[in-house]
Order: structure tokens, then sequence, then C-alpha cells
């Protein structure tokens, strides 16, 4: 292996970078949040406490857990937002990509979803259960939407597999700027507040009902890596649809502050819409991506292979 790809994979602008980044954004996520409900909100360097206070302590492992795959199952997951954050990165920031990326990312980034599922249903607890059983739904719901929307900028791109080809083929003019861009940008929000499972799509973890879901048996390193690993796509799943639909990063004179405007431009919308709406039940989830998304990004599609 080339040494220069241990470096995109474990500094930049793979783990290191994204980590910090994500425990940065996430704190920014709660004082926002903290603000909408007229509180304070914690010390905005909680997360980083948080993550390393969980890493010394005990990791608790209950008598009817599967324990290889109750342990197993936070890593994988981690390891797959790495993998997908370095592939990301390196396509937008150095131009280095592989054929088939696009679909690898899908691919990842719905494995990490079966990870939950895995971590939940082996911890042998009914509330962790029902919780691997909605995230089940909920990957029912916004898989096909999803993958649709990643569709319209390889068409639009003249069906290019790699993000680097997808981001090079936006140099004649933004994918965003047409109309199934934006309808497919605007859908993409959508699915990433549900793989995200933000408020209003939160229902696997739903705290004041089933008490954090698949997530609730969990304790020590392996809890400090499921909060990781959710807080790096805060940084992952933004970066994907600048990358995809808003011509990548500009890191030269002011294109540098355009870049940060864009991301928090995406971020911000994203704290919006978790603040601003109650929680929805899984069958009214389904109903809304089955029913309004998915043919909203079928259209997008369409008008894509149409080139609108």
């Amino acid at each position: 292996m080339r040494p220069e790809y241990l470096f995109y994979l474990l500094v930049f602008p793979g783990l290191l970078f994204t980590g910090t980044l994500g425990l940065v954004v996430g704190c920014v996520d709660r004082k926002v949040s903290a603000r909408f409900q007229f509180r304070v909100g914690p010390p905005f360097l909680q997360n980083f406490n948080d993550f390393f206070k969980l890493l010394g302590k005990e990791t608790i492992i209950t008598k009817e857990a599967v324990a290889s795959l109750f342990i197993s199952a936070p890593f994988i997951a981690f390891s797959m937002i790495v993998l997908v954050s370095a592939m990301i990165g390196t396509a937008m920031f150095f131009g280095v990509s592989f054929g088939g990326d696009v679909i690898v990312v899908m691919y990842l980034l719905m494995l990490y979803s079966v990870m939950v599922i895995l971590g939940g249903a082996c911890t042998g607890n009914v509330y962790s259960s029902i919780g691997a059983g909605r995230e089940i739904k909920l990957l029912l719901a916004d898989e096909l939407a999803f993958i649709l929307v990643l569709l319209v900028p390889i068409v639009k791109s003249g069906y290019v597999l790699s993000l680097d080809g997808i981001l090079a083929a936006q140099q004649d003019g933004l994918f965003i700027g047409s109309a199934s861009g934006i309808i497919a940008f605007i859908v993409g929000i959508l699915c990433i507040q549900a793989k995200m499972t933000l408020t209003p799509f939160d229902i696997p973890e739903a705290e004041t009902e089933i008490v954090d879901g698949p997530f609730m048996e969990y304790s020590g390193p392996p809890l400090a890596f499921w909060k990781l690993s959710h807080l790096m796509m805060w940084v992952t799943f933004p970066f994907l649809l600048i990358l995809l639909f808003w011509g990548g990063f500009n890191l030269s004179g002011l294109g540098i502050l355009w870049a940060i405007l864009k991301y928090l431009l995406i971020v911000v919308v994203m704290i919006i819409i978790k603040n601003t709406n109650p929680r929805v039940r899984i069958d009214t989830a389904l109903n809304f991506f089955w029913k309004y998304a998915t043919p909203l990004a079928l259209i997008a599609l369409i008008l894509a292979v149409l080139g609108a």
C-alpha cells in the first residue's frame, strides 16, 4: 500500500480530520438545539469530554448478549464511516478515486445500518430489539430514495461511476442548478436526516420511548465509537451532497469561504429540521418515503435522463 493512502485514511480526510470536525459540529448542534429550546446548552467541548470519558469506562456485556457480535458491531460500523469519509474526501480534495466508488459508498453506508441492526438485536434486551426492528423498517423506507438520489449525478455526468468523474463533470455547470439536481438535493437532505436518525426520523432510538433503542445496553468504548460514528456523519453526508451536486470545494482564495458556507448551509438546514419537527411514527416515515420522497427522487432521475 502506498504511504499516502494511509495518510488519507487515518489523518486527512479520513479518521482524524472527520472525527475531530464531527465532534466540533456535534457541539455546534447541541448549542444551537439548546437555543431553540431556550436553554444554555452544554460546554462547547462537551462531546470531546464525553468521548474520552467513555473510553475509560467499563464495557458491560449482558448475560443474554452474543458477545462477539455485541463488541464487533460498533467497530465495524465505525470502520465503514472512516472508509466512506476517506473515499469522499480524497476524491474532493486530492482528485483520487477509482471506478465504481459511488457504488461502494452506497454499500458501505447501508452496511453501517446493518451493523446497528445486528448490534441492537444481539443484546437480548427487548427495547434494543424494538429499536433494531425500527432501524430495519427505516432502512427499507429511505434506502430506495437515497439510491435514486445518488443515481441523478451519475446520469448527469454521463453515467460516470467515480466520485472524481462526477466532480469533473460539474466544471461546465453545477448539478444543483438544474431541475433534477435541486429536487434530488432536497430529497437527499431528507434521506440523510433519516440515515442519521435525526428528528423527525429518530424512531429507532426514541429516547423517551425505547431508551436509545439499539444502543441501550452499550457502555464504555463500544458506546464511544457508536457516538463518534454518528458525529462523523455530520461531516460525511454533507460532504457527499456537496461533491455530487454542488461542485465540491475550491480551497483557493475566497473559495475557502464559499466552501465553508456551503457546508454550514447544509448543517444549519439539518439542525433546523431536527429542532422544528416532532418525531413521526415508523408507519408515517414509511408512507412519507414511499409515497412522496421516492417518487420525487424518481422524477428527478427521469428529468436527469431527459437532460433537465
